[in-house]
């Protein structure tokens, strides 16, 4: 099947393509902004399915609002009628098709010649955001994230301005998903769509979220980063790091006993951190009331001995990381320590439920 991308050089585009190419079953036609009218022709002719992205949102003269996004959306039309093509053509318009600027406009006028044919879609998208979107010109999104990665100033003029944005991965998700039902048969009965889901967030939330993303290099304190809105501008946000700041230094404490290193630490649910230990040393040796942790040993031999701070019961646990990998949770109540009983260095990674507090650590030293 041979899927013709238009506007193939833009952001939407390369991030669809390069999913449709991880299916490994479609071949991609590509037009740009440097193809000739002929070459389009050439492309449309053989496609079976069309992505129409091309489009001009930030021209030089407000003319060019109508060639880029109603002249194009016709000529595509005409060669597909000419030939006698039926092939699918799925737009992305934007929700300022309902509004009456230039741009506006001139999505509008290409949503009704569109729509007058059969299998023709129509996607309504508000401010798209992404890896490859480009500063300036895609979003404020991009601008932000690009500013505040490179130390560049970014301008609020109202903190209160209420955005719609929808993510780029949802968006693709979205455009495969009806170029499969299509290959099924399974027909959609909107002809025009709103992706989703549409995130809504403040200008002020906005930069104060990515302003916490780059400090958190510093604080080591990561936003929540698993789900949501959260999860996909930090995506972006990294997206425009370059490769010189891919890396940064943490914490590492070294004394004649081995290494501590913090790695990284959340709002409600601890923090990570590894240590080492030499040949024959003991780390620990304390108790918490309510702190707990997790221990797994990464490289080496270790003992775990425990001693109850009530019954004095003890307890000792020997594990072998070539062997196996448990996890050892340190108890409230219990005083724990952990010695390497190896020949080489052992390597050891914590995760403990609370960020280390040095005004109430909640950490008791007492001999096992």
């Amino acid at each position: 099947m041979k899927v013709l991308v238009t506007g193939s050089k833009g952001f939407i585009a390369k991030n669809l393509i390069l999913r449709l190419r991880e299916l490994k079953k479609y071949e991609i036609l590509e037009y740009h902004k440097g193809s000739s009218l002929e070459e389009l022709k050439d492309l449309v002719a053989q496609a079976d399915f069309i992505f129409h992205l091309a489009g001009v949102n930030r021209p030089q003269q407000e003319k060019d609002f109508h060639e880029g996004n109603f002249s194009l959306t016709e000529k595509i039309l005409n060669v597909r009628y000419n030939l006698g093509l039926k092939s699918p053509i799925v737009f992305s318009s934007s929700i300022q098709a309902e509004l009456e600027n230039p741009y506006g406009k001139s999505k509008k006028a290409a949503e009704e010649i569109l729509l007058q044919n059969e299998k023709s879609y129509v996607f309504r998208l508000p401010n798209v955001f992404g890896k490859w979107s480009r500063p300036n010109y895609n979003s404020v999104v991009a601008t932000f994230c690009h500013n505040i990665a490179n130390d560049l100033p970014i301008s609020i003029n109202d903190r209160s301005t209420v955005l719609r944005l929808i993510y780029i991965d949802d968006v693709v998700t979205e455009f495969i998903s009806l170029l499969i039902s299509h290959e099924t048969g399974h027909l959609r009965d909107s002809r025009i769509i709103e992706a989703k889901p549409v995130y809504t967030i403040t200008l002020g939330e906005l930069a104060d979220t990515i302003k916490a993303f780059k400090e958190s290099r510093q604080t080591l304190i990561t936003e929540r980063v698993g789900q949501g809105i959260t999860r996909a501008l930090h995506a972006t946000y990294l997206s425009f790091l370059k490769p010189g700041q891919f890396t940064y230094e943490v914490p590492r404490y070294e004394d004649p006993r081995g290494v501590f290193v913090e790695m990284l630490k959340t709002k409600d649910s601890g923090q990570f951190s590894f240590f080492t230990a030499h040949p024959g040393i003991t780390r620990g040796g304390h108790y918490h009331h309510t702190k707990t942790e997790k221990f797994l040993v990464i490289k080496g031999k270790a003992r775990y001995k425990f001693l109850h701070m009530d019954t004095q019961e003890t307890c000792e646990v020997v594990v072998d990381s070539s062997k196996e990998s448990p996890i050892l949770e340190t108890i409230p109540g219990w005083s724990h320590d952990i010695t390497n009983i190896g020949e080489d260095e052992l390597v050891v990674m914590l995760w403990a439920n609370e960020i280390f507090d040095r005004q109430n650590p909640d950490t008791i030293a007492h001999k096992v």
